[in-house]
């Protein structure tokens, strides 16, 4: 497909993305300068082994506890304000923290506390940071907007730790958390200039609970998202290992310092902007489930690599392939996400994967150190390696749609508009569609099996029950029924949710049915 051929560097054309992506690689490097800062702070402390691993969990813990919610608010008022105001926020907490370091008042508690308000910071953004992606760049160029995101992300990883450690021991933590303040600003900065298009809809916003159930209803219908969903978990979970057990290889196996840490994860780096550099190429010769099984295999071997070699050089060599397999890996699940949700649903859809992504990580990393610390961390990786093995064998039965870049979800509002004698209040609720059809008995067959699909378009776009009935009254008389949350939703439902993809499902249909179809709209009342 021409996509497959698009350049990695494509959307850095866009003066927008390419203006927000510098911004976030900046604020990538500062986010782990700042880790490092941190826990330099407190490797002096009583009970430091603790304290140290509290600032991983105080970063992470809010993006775990908020991102579903931070989804749902990022598809329900401007991403972009949204997005200021988060950073903003960050920007304050960074700069009361660079303060506060300062003066001598950073406590281990005030620095905890000041941390977990930052996750809180980055877990309002990424929802909307991942969702804003789509409207910044042509839809070919998703799956390498997605492979960029992800090599920021790992340059700040390699760099970042790197950087920081050099800067802490000549001038303290107090510069890296003042870079960091800095970084917040600037994105803050960039989106007050940037412009980009913004969503507007003549009818209500949507109630967060009833978008919070939108959201599932639609995941639930979508079996292709719950596919790339289920394949990150494979992928990740044995994949957290190599990152949680790297530091006690590089310290007990190979016998590295810091900076020869720092080494091992510099690999992992370089091999991510490698895969990026070649990903148009990778996109190419591979299908995306292609790619997820070249991605685990090639991160077993860097996981086998970490266990069982003694050459630090060819360990090095082997964590460049487990970098590139790491990138290829989520630019293919990211990018997949992001070309599966429609523009209403996608904040909250991507929030879902990143619970699966950081759970999967969180857990992940908890479950392997507890087995390392009885079997050690050797048959610890190995393990992984295996369960990495067989994620890539997995794909022969459980594969990830490969044409997503073929779907069109542009918004298709096609239904008529319901004829109404009165006018429902928003409020009013439920809502009972029912829908008449006429097959021909040469058609029945084929009539049901494409009412399955769109049985699960219904879902997708707000119903909460769907059924499909035969009037055994009348000969040849098919009757679709599904409900509705309230009347707000339906219209949400005939004028923001429906896509050109809904609407191709519903024209396979009507080639089966006799005659125009009818259609009633019943609206719940109090009995007495």
């Amino acid at each position: 497909m021409a996509a497959d051929r698009i350049s990695t560097w494509a959307p850095l054309r866009s003066p927008v993305f390419r203006a927000l992506w510098i911004a976030q690689l900046v604020s990538n490097l500062g986010t782990w300068m700042q880790t490092v800062g941190a826990q330099w702070i407190l490797v002096d402390q009583p009970n430091a082994a603790a304290l140290v691993s509290f600032v991983q969990t105080a970063i992470a813990l809010p993006v775990m506890l908020l991102s579903i919610p931070s989804g749902v608010l990022a598809d329900l008022v401007d991403r972009r304000r949204l997005l200021i105001g988060a950073q903003a926020g960050m920007a304050v907490a960074s700069l009361t923290l660079t303060v506060f370091t300062a003066t001598g008042h950073t406590t281990p508690a005030v620095l905890l506390s000041l941390l977990f308000l930052l996750g809180c910071g980055q877990a309002l953004t990424a929802p909307a940071w991942q969702a804003v992606q789509p409207e910044l760049v042509p839809r070919d160029q998703i799956a390498s907007a997605a492979a960029l995101g992800s090599m920021s992300v790992n340059i700040g990883r390699a760099v970042g730790p790197a950087v920081a450690g050099v800067i802490v021991s000549i001038a303290g933590p107090t510069v890296v958390f003042g870079f960091n303040t800095l970084s917040f600003i600037g994105i803050v900065a960039v989106l007050l200039v940037s412009k980009w298009p913004t969503r507007t809809s003549p009818l209500p916003s949507e109630r967060p609970l009833a978008a919070l159930q939108a959201g599932t209803r639609f995941i639930r219908a979508a079996p292709a998202i719950r596919r790339v969903l289920f394949r990150a978990i494979l992928f990740i979970a044995p994949a957290s290992a190599v990152w949680s057990l790297l530091p006690v290889i590089a310290h007990d196996r190979l016998g590295l310092s810091s900076a020869g840490y720092g080494l091992l994860l510099g690999a992992l780096g370089l091999g991510a902007v490698c895969g990026a550099l070649g990903l148009s190429r990778l996109r190419t010769l591979f299908t995306p489930t292609q790619r997820l099984a070249l991605a685990a295999v090639l991160f077993a071997m860097g996981a086998v690599a970490t266990a069982l070699v003694e050459q630090v050089v060819l360990v090095i060599v082997l964590l460049v392939g487990a970098g590139l397999a790491w990138l290829l890996a989520m630019s293919t699940l990211n990018s997949t996400m992001q070309l599966l949700l429609p523009a209403w649903v996608r904040a909250r859809g991507l929030s879902v994967y990143m619970l699966v992504f950081m759970g999967g990580q969180a857990i992940g990393s908890l479950v392997w150190g507890l087995v390392a610390g009885a079997y050690g961390a050797v048959s610890a990786l190995l393990l992984a390696a295996a369960l990495l093995v067989a994620c890539a064998v997995t794909t022969l039965w459980w594969p990830i749609r490969h044409n997503v870049e073929d779907i069109d979800l542009s918004p298709a509002a096609y239904w008529p508009e319901p004829q109404l004698v009165v006018e429902p209040d928003p409020a009013d609720g439920p809502v009972l569609v029912m829908r008449g059809y006429d097959v021909p008995p040469a058609d029945v067959a084929a009539f049901t099996d494409s009412m399955a699909l769109v049985g699960r378009s219904r879902q997708r776009t707000g119903a909460m029950e769907w059924r499909l009935y035969r009037d055994v009254g009348t000969v040849d008389r098919f009757v679709e029924a599904f409900v509705v949350r309230s009347w707000a939703e339906h219209m949400h439902q005939h004028q923001v949710r429906l896509t050109a993809r809904d609407r191709e499902i519903e024209q396979t249909v009507v080639q089966y049915a006799a005659g125009a179809h009818t259609v009633s709209h019943l609206v719940a009342v109090e009995a007495g």
